[in-house]
């Protein structure tokens, strides 16, 4: 490795091909999200007859579509943190003067709600018959609410991120009915719900917003492990710090049903049975527990990427690099194959279209992240060569 010169920004001296690599390996855990997050996809196009409740109803479901479907929660909370990990490292490059981020979080923000709201929705269905406010909704508002919030001194900013993160889940209990004052803004901010029931264009928030702007806080908060004063070493015996400690509150919370989830476990007969019992969170919004074992989890593999350079990782560092490219063109390509196999097979689920096993939801994953591959590596190139604005925002 070779050395730099200390610079007021970068005191230790450590070289920019480090730092480099640091960013490569939130590269690789983005794209290995983005393509759990396309096995989830697949299967809410062709096994949406076996549909999953949340949390999971135990009784209803088989335990490979139970970890199937657990998988997939590693994807909305891992990419928020890390998109309020980026935001601090977009306030300070590598070598250079720190610079504000507001203007940049506040109009992509904008852009994710107006995606969401348009492109995003119509992807689903093909139509508009009702406005599901999802994921990007809670990246775009968390992303406008961190934008203000960087203005405010950092420990704040990471003390406000925590509270919200550890205390939404007391705030279970508080309910209002459609109609009664303080349900539209509860419905955004907390229990999911019809948000307008009736009228030409009914609104459906799938994504309440409070936890998701809570852990883009922490993210942001969390962005000086990828520093320029921090070292390879130090950054990993925090993140396994970070880890071992949301797991081991984890282990308490859950295990004896203290605090973090609605659901409480109990052990079943059998042990893969117990496992799911345990695991079996809630994500609509997402649960303390829920947060706790997808980034406690998820910094062992920042940890484990950071020194790996491979075929693997080069693959998911396409994907990782080109996220919002990737998730449009996915979400399309994925209605246009449902159109295909209506129009071939019909709906052999009843109105839908379906495979029988889960393993046939895998396997057209992989061939479609095959085939989605080389448009994505296509933009990256592109992205990363450009200087227009507008691809920064992809």
């Amino acid at each position: 490795m070779t050395t730099t010169r200390p610079t007021p920004s970068n005191p230790l001296g450590v070289s920019t091909d480090t730092i480099k690599r640091r960013i490569t390996s939130i590269d690789i855990m983005r794209g290995l999200v983005m393509l759990i997050m396309l096995v989830d996809h697949v299967r809410e196009r062709i096994y949406y007859h076996q549909q999953v409740a949340d949390p999971m109803d135990l009784d209803a479901v088989n335990p490979d579509l139970f970890f199937t479907r657990l998988l997939a929660h590693w994807c909305a909370p891992v990419f928020v943190f890390l998109t309020g990990l980026s935001a601090w490292l977009y306030a300070h490059p590598a070598n250079k003067q720190p610079r504000s981020a507001s203007g940049f979080l506040f109009k992509r923000g904008l852009f994710l709600l107006l995606l969401e709201v348009t492109l995003v929705n119509f992807s689903w269905f093909g139509s508009y018959n009702i406005l599901y406010l999802q994921v990007m909704w809670a990246i775009g508002i968390s992303m406008i609410v961190l934008a203000a919030a960087i203005k405010l001194p950092f420990k704040l900013v990471g003390l406000i991120g925590a509270l919200i993160v550890f205390g939404h889940n007391a705030l279970v209990p508080i309910s209002f009915s459609p109609g009664e004052a303080g349900y539209a803004l509860w419905t955004m901010l907390h229990e999911r719900g019809m948000l307008i029931a009736d009228g030409p264009l009914p609104i459906r928030v799938s994504y309440p917003v409070l936890p998701w702007i809570g852990l883009m806080m922490l993210g942001y908060f969390a962005g000086p492990l990828y520093g320029a004063t921090m070292t390879p070493a130090q950054r990993k015996r925090q993140l396994i710090v970070i880890g071992v400690s949301c797991l081991s509150l984890l282990l308490v919370l859950r295990g004896f049903n203290i605090y973090g989830e609605i659901l409480p476990w109990a052990m079943a007969d059998t042990l893969v049975g117990s496992m799911m019992a345990f695991l079996n969170f809630t994500k609509y919004g997402p649960s303390l527990d829920f947060m706790l074992l997808t980034i406690g989890s998820s910094m062992f593999l920042l940890v484990l990427f950071e020194d790996r350079d491979n075929k693997t990782t080069e693959v998911l560092k396409t994907f990782g690099s080109a996220p919002m490219f990737f998730y449009l063109l996915h979400l399309y390509a994925l209605l246009v194959l449902y159109a295909i196999l209506m129009a071939i097979f019909g709906g052999n689920q009843g109105d839908l279209f379906g495979v029988d096993y889960v393993w046939q939801v895998w396997l057209v994953a992989v061939i479609l992240s095959w085939l989605l591959y080389y448009p994505t590596k296509a933009f990256a190139r592109f992205k990363h060569s450009s200087q227009q604005a507008w691809v920064k925002y992809f």
